[in-house]
């Protein structure tokens, strides 16, 4: 039996989508079990929300101040202190993820998988590499722990109809004091999340300023869409870095995504490989994005856009 514990990805009051991802691609292992594990300071709200999740068999809950802020060196330990008796330990390839479970690989002392993308056996798997032009099949020791990150891109969420049990746990592992939080700066909007929006628009270095790039923000409000960019528009200082799609920024895969002068290198590619519809706008015929778009429409996007915001 395949017995996987799955970390639990919030913010302190919600619970992450990329969790239920997880949920999904643990359910393609034979013969499995599942949990799943809330680190928090006050996480009995996410507990519920976790045992909500359908195929999760129990929710256990590490509640302490030091949980308040998703610090790797402060979970790792937590959950190596309870990796016994787990044959798979499974975090999202986000960057929570990522800061997360390449420390408690080490602290296992096993290697970790990175980017499933498809579950071929107990312990073997599908990972994309070379920016997604190449499909790896790994195979992991079958006598060591799994510790892997799921790409989230890849898997639909579970259904939330489920009630498990939640299991509140007292912990005594020793936490080190070397790493210590000192602030969070981030941006709001009242936009969709950029990596859950089911559509999504993203603008390129055509957009030539951040001034012109309020065109696509003014698309993306009229369509209830998140907004994105390519690196060339981040590294323009057209957008912040958190908008980045690709193969260094965010990994996507709504249902709608509109390119506006992105010409569509393979970087970028590797972030939308998983989109259901992709239109491209660009007055380059030739760009690369031509090849994978649904729909293409060639033309002048300061033109484009204005007239695509009317019809809407």
């Amino acid at each position: 039996m395949s017995k996987v514990l799955i970390i639990a990805e919030h913010d302190g009051a919600t619970l992450n989508e990329s969790t239920a991802k997880c949920v999904a691609c643990a359910n393609d292992l034979p013969d499995t079990e599942i949990d799943l594990l809330v680190l928090a300071k006050d996480g009995s709200g996410v507990a519920e929300q976790a045992a909500r999740l359908d195929s999760v068999a129990k929710v256990r809950l590490i509640e302490n101040d030091a949980n308040e802020h998703a610090l790797a060196a402060v979970l790792a330990p937590q959950i190596v202190a309870l990796a016994g008796g787990y044959s798979h330990l499974f975090g999202p390839s986000t960057t929570f993820g990522k800061d997360l479970m390449p420390r408690v690989a080490a602290l296992l002392g096993v290697n970790q998988v990175s980017d499933i993308m498809s579950v071929q056996g107990s312990h073997t798997f599908k990972r994309p590499i070379y920016a997604g032009n190449v499909i790896l099949t790994v195979e992991a020791p079958a006598d060591l722990p799994v510790v892997a990150t799921i790409r989230t891109a890849s898997y639909k969420s579970v259904s939330a109809t489920n009630n498990a049990p939640v299991e509140s746990l007292t912990d005594h592992t020793e936490l080190p004091q070397h790493t210590r939080f000192v602030g969070l700066s981030s941006g709001s909007s009242d936009r969709p999340d950029l990596q859950s929006a089911s559509l999504v628009v993203s603008g390129g270095r055509a957009l030539g300023s951040a001034e012109n790039f309020a065109l696509i923000y003014a698309l993306a409000d009229k369509m209830g869409a998140a907004v994105g960019a390519s690196r060339a528009a981040v590294d323009a200082g057209y957008v912040p870095n958190e908008l980045q799609v690709g193969q260094t920024g965010k990994i996507i895969a709504p249902d709608l995504y509109i390119a506006i002068g992105i010409s569509g290198a393979i970087q970028h590619l590797t972030g939308i490989k998983d989109v259901g519809t992709i239109v491209a706008i660009n007055k380059d015929e030739d760009a690369p994005i031509f090849e994978v778009a649904d729909i293409g429409l060639v033309g002048d996007l300061f033109k484009i856009i204005p007239e695509l915001k009317d019809a809407l």
